[in-house]
């Protein structure tokens, strides 16, 4: 994976990607302005031959953009940040939108304990829609964890359930 955290213009994201394509990178995130939906739809077009897909989403703050990105073809990853999207009900709204899709839902979970949020957006998704695991991922960010009673709990690269 490459993060560009929106670095480049789309012919810079499409040139670098075309010259890493041999180091087998499965995505490109963030690859330019968050805002440019066409900007990522055609990076993900000029980059699909290459296999590599586009992760994005982490700078979304509702429904409507995801939906446009979605329909565009310009993300094969959907990050959510859900600091960011306007409550549980617009997560829930992004998730299913994401499955009728066909793509994957990898949260954003970098800072402010995001990690011990996402997880269980992560459970729900697995459970209650798409059923998978398979090219789900979820950030692991460990800075913050001394600030919970039960921060976060990694074994063999997975997260672990939270024990009641």
């Amino acid at each position: 994976m490459v993060d560009a955290n929106q670095y480049w213009d789309v012919k810079e994201a499409i040139y670098w990607m075309k010259e890493l394509s041999g180091f087998g990178i499965h995505w490109i995130e963030e690859p330019t302005s968050p805002d440019d939906i066409l900007g990522h739809a055609t990076i993900s077009k000029a980059l699909a031959p290459l296999g590599i897909g586009v992760a994005t989403g982490e700078q979304c703050h509702n429904r409507v953009m995801f939906k446009q990105f979605l329909q565009s073809g310009a993300m094969q990853f959907c990050q959510i940040d859900s600091c960011r999207l306007g409550g549980v009900n617009e997560i829930l709204a992004v998730i299913l939108m994401a499955a009728k899709c066909k793509v994957p839902v990898c949260p954003h979970a970098g800072g402010v304990g995001l990690c011990e949020l996402v997880q269980h957006l992560s459970f729900w998704d697995y459970i209650a829609v798409s059923g998978t695991k398979d090219n789900r991922e979820i950030e692991y960010v460990s800075h913050l964890h001394e600030h919970f009673k039960s921060p976060v709990l990694i074994q063999n690269g997975c997260y672990m359930p939270p024990q009641v």
